[in-house]
């Protein structure tokens, strides 16, 4: 579906009921224009979804060859590799990434995306930062900008998605524990408000209603999506009257932080708790010990969302079709022996 046509000073001029140049000189903050007339004018601007280029205001182009790429967490491994995936395909088009980071803050978001569209930019790749509502990007839609979401999800939203498939990375990490003897299962970190901890913490519980586990069985614990919080999960499942012996957690940082709790406990992962992360970044393989994890190929995500954003720009359309990355589980030390040939441990406690 091609995209509909951006909105013009002119139009903004017809909304309101004023001249072209009274709208101009609101756009550029002038204080000769009466405040009531200065307030019609801004509310035809948001009713008609017009965007000021501040770049073309100085220097008229004919094409933007900046994208931006707008994402959630750069601290977090995982996200750094993703925008290196963009960047380098990018790079080789001849394109300028913009990144920024909004530490998950939706204001911030909220500031980075109205400058960035302010630039004249040409697209934008963006990673939702927690707590963003679908209307925070319906004014860019208006405005006929291609945007494509990376990694996350929001509810009712039709911007296309590049994510892999958490459903299924989690159930095969939670069947590997299962099927190693754990009978007394935990999923930490994530939140209920982000869609993607829905998608992994119900791979874990089909998973375990699939091998027999019951509910008492299971524990829940939220927590941040950071080491800080592995290490408060890790604590609160093991504070628990029947702790768990093993956990799949929301993603490689929350392992990193769980296996630290653990190390403070003297206590090891794969040895005395088993320890299955989701992402697989790249400390995963040389961490101590190795942490297991699904394998969601990171900077091929990120790749694959910047070949769909130079796509939807040389066609001149804000739709795409999702796509949804294939999984598979890299098992490492972190997952520990199989306690099924321990005496003792096949049995349910």
């Amino acid at each position: 579906m091609a995209s509909r046509a951006k909105a013009t000073i002119l139009d903004i001029a017809r909304e309101a009921g004023v001249s072209k140049s009274t709208v101009s000189l609101v756009l550029q903050g002038s204080g000769l224009i009466r405040p009531e007339t200065a307030i019609k004018v801004r509310k035809a601007i948001e009713d008609v979804g017009y965007v000021y280029n501040r770049g073309a205001a100085n220097l008229r182009k004919a094409h933007s060859n900046v994208i931006g790429m707008v994402i959630n967490d750069l601290t977090n491994p995982f996200f750094a590799e993703l925008a290196v995936g963009m960047e380098r395909v990018f790079q080789a088009a001849g394109v300028v990434p913009f990144i920024a980071n909004t530490a998950e803050n939706p204001v911030r978001q909220e500031e980075v995306l109205k400058s960035l569209m302010e630039q004249g930019v040409a697209g934008l790749i963006v990673s939702p930062a927690r707590g963003t509502t679908p209307g925070a990007f319906r004014r860019i839609e208006t405005a006929g900008v291609p945007i494509v979401f990376a990694m996350r999800r929001l509810p009712d939203s039709r911007i296309p998605v590049i994510a892999p498939d958490n459903h299924r990375g989690a159930v095969l990490a939670t069947e590997h524990l299962i099927r190693k003897g754990h009978r007394r299962l935990a999923f930490f970190g994530g939140s209920s408000d982000l869609v993607v901890y829905h998608e992994r913490l119900g791979g874990f519980l089909e998973a375990c209603e699939t091998l027999g586990v019951p509910a008492a069985h299971r524990l829940v614990v939220e927590g941040e999506t950071s080491r800080k919080g592995g290490m408060a999960c890790l604590e609160t499942a093991l504070a628990a009257a029947e702790p768990p012996t093993a956990a799949l957690c929301f993603n490689d940082a929350v392992a990193f932080g769980a296996m630290l709790a653990l190390r403070r406990r003297n206590l090891e992962a794969g040895a005395d708790f088993a320890v299955v992360g989701f992402d697989d970044v790249a400390e995963a393989e040389h961490y101590s010990p190795a942490l297991t994890s699904v394998a969601v190929d990171s900077a091929g995500l990120g790749e694959r969302a910047a070949h769909v954003m130079l796509k939807m720009i040389q066609s001149r359309t804000t739709r795409a079709e999702d796509h949804v990355g294939a999984v598979n589980l890299v098992v490492r030390e972190s997952s520990g022996p199989d306690r099924n040939k321990q005496v003792g441990d096949a049995a349910w406690a």
